[in-house]
């Protein structure tokens, strides 16, 4: 590839990133992850 098609797919690459982490940081994913990692914690075995 050439340098250019390295910038395009730098940039896209930190533009999925920064939606990504917008998504893992809302209020409603982030409830859903911490009940699903207390219901693990809690789980009998």
């Amino acid at each position: 590839m050439t340098t250019s098609e390295y910038a395009v797919g730098t940039i896209a690459a930190c533009a999925f990133a920064a939606v990504l982490y917008k998504v893992v940081t809302s209020q409603p994913v982030m409830s859903a992850l911490q009940s699903l990692l207390k219901d693990a914690l809690d789980a009998k075995f």
